[in-house]
């Protein structure tokens, strides 16, 4: 739980300096330039986030691996498919 916390954590925190920097209007190198708004950006963020909380029995009920929703939960924020972004 104490690894799953401290996940969750830096997550957030990345998500946070991520939001900072484009309300700056900084430019990140390795965004694609494909537009989405920040509420997606959340929607995104809190599925892989209950993703990341499922067990295998829950991941087996959904067809999904548990090596491959540890590679959705991975991703970057804007790694998202085209039917998302607005």
């Amino acid at each position: 739980m104490e690894l799953e916390q401290r996940f969750t954590e830096r997550r957030k925190e990345h998500l946070m300096a991520l939001i900072d920097n484009i309300s700056r209007g900084a430019r990140i190198a390795a965004v694609p330039q494909h537009r989405f708004s920040l509420r997606t950006a959340l929607a995104v963020w809190r599925s892989r986030r209950a993703l990341a909380r499922l067990d295998t029995h829950r991941l087996d009920d959904i067809k999904v691996s548990p090596r491959a929703a540890a590679q959705e939960v991975q991703k970057p924020i804007w790694d998202v498919p085209s039917t998302w972004r607005d």
